[in-house]
């Protein structure tokens, strides 16, 4: 599959679709399986490549992968990686050697098919249909915000396919809207630092060297966090959930290692800026007003339209996650306002600039998708000025899908060859 510019972001369907054919051109090596059935009763797809007679998968001398897409509707690059990789692992028998590897190629169908950007030119295409399910219906954070029998389809799914595979590597593919690359670890993998930055460099994606996500948390090299040990103080400023809770985990018990490899869809230095802020506590400060300020406008045009929204699933999934997302907001901001670092390097004001942008974005745009335009033009009017304002303020350039696929594709095999000491 050739990707350029014009390439559309492919659906769960399709992605089941390429995959069928990868698996009729590769019979023996390469199969799909349903693994579980979303919510709405979509299907989860599984593509398994490896060795043509495959043990119980996590059996004695496996370094088994399992790979995980589509975890968040709105990022949507993971699962044309996974159709990469996969065929990666088909074409190159030292990645077959003693592992077979595991593609969840769309870990929420619905939410994928609510979010509906398949080519944004623009950061405002992108919000024109966005979607982003409230934390508690992400198959990947449900564990840490729901008890374990309210748990939904797709999280029982993705925990029974661990416990199956039983990985040596579990790999998520994540994204972000604008900004650069980063990778989560839930335990080092010394040496990934180098082939991860590499690649960056090679491909011109920066590097988010103070993800406002893993605020706080060890970075072995630059661009690369490792998520708090269990035990310590897991919960961060910046979201409500324990990712010790999440499914990142669950691969533990196995002995094994997670990796998330977050990739942006339009590229910003401003995050990769090393040098010392002048003022980063006045400037969290400032920040934090106009996110206190911006919640309010949204919060005030929710109120005024809730009445007269239609009570269909669409919109009342558009709703949770609206309330959810405003729900965060005076807790982030106060923490902004109190917790301020006397020193901070521009990356890390960058980082969380763009932080506080997108939640007010999402949370607007999720809202005019449920109530239309003509039902709040205040909204409409804060939606397209801010996203222009936050592709200007940050020099947005869009890097090419082809090249999300890249970098997340070299940065998943190299963090493969160092967990299984197979040389790349």
């Amino acid at each position: 599959m050739t990707l350029s510019r014009d390439t559309r972001y492919p659906t769960a369907h399709e992605l089941a679709l390429t995959a069928r054919a990868l698996a009729d051109e590769h019979p023996g090596l390469v199969r799909l399986r349903r693994a579980g059935t979303s919510r709405a009763g979509r299907p989860l797809w599984v593509l398994s490549a490896g060795r043509e007679s495959v043990p119980a998968p996590g059996g004695a001398g496996t370094r088994d992968v399992l790979v995980v897409a589509g975890a968040h509707a709105n990022e949507p690059a993971g699962g044309p990686t996974a159709l990469a990789l996969a065929r990666q692992v088909a074409a190159d028998p030292a990645l077959r050697a003693g592992a077979t590897w595991h593609f969840l190629l769309c870990a929420d169908p619905d939410g994928a098919a609510l979010h509906r950007t398949p080519r944004p030119y623009t950061l405002l295409d992108y919000h024109r249909n966005f979607f982003r399910p409230p934390g508690p219906e992400q198959p990947e954070w449900a564990p840490s915000l729901l008890a374990a029998d309210r748990l939904p389809p797709e999280t029982r799914a993705l925990l029974e396919l661990i416990d199956e595979v039983r990985p040596a590597l579990q790999v998520s593919l994540h994204g972000t809207d604008l900004g650069g690359s980063w990778v989560q670890l839930t335990r080092d993998i010394p040496g990934l630092a180098e082939p991860f930055g590499k690649s960056a460099a090679e491909l011109r994606i920066p590097l988010e060297t103070s993800a406002s996500d893993a605020a706080g948390w060890p970075s072995p090299g630059p661009g690369v966090f490792v998520m708090p040990e269990p035990g310590a103080d897991g919960a961060g400023p910046f979201h409500p959930e324990d990712t010790r809770l999440s499914t990142w985990y669950h691969a533990h018990r196995y002995g094994g290692t997670t990796a998330v490899v977050e990739v942006p869809m339009w590229a910003s230095d401003l995050v990769d800026d090393p040098a010392p802020h002048p003022d980063p506590r006045r400037a969290l400060g400032l920040l934090a007003g106009r996110l206190d300020a911006q919640a309010r406008q949204v919060g005030t045009a929710l109120a005024r339209v809730r009445p007269g929204l239609p009570a269909d699933p669409a919109a009342a999934r558009l709703l949770r996650a609206v309330d959810w997302t405003l729900a965060l907001i005076p807790r982030i901001a106060e923490e902004w306002r109190t917790a301020a670092p006397a020193e901070a390097s521009e990356a890390y004001v960058g980082s969380i600039d763009a932080f506080g942008r997108r939640l007010v974005l999402r949370a607007a745009a999720m809202l005019l998708r449920a109530a239309g335009p003509r039902a709040a033009p205040d909204l409409d009017r804060l939606l397209t000025d801010g996203c222009a304002a936050f592709a200007t303020h940050f020099g947005a350039r869009w890097v090419p899908l082809a090249t999300q696929v890249e970098h997340q594709t070299r940065t998943v095999v190299a963090a493969y060859g160092l967990v299984a000491g197979v040389p790349r």
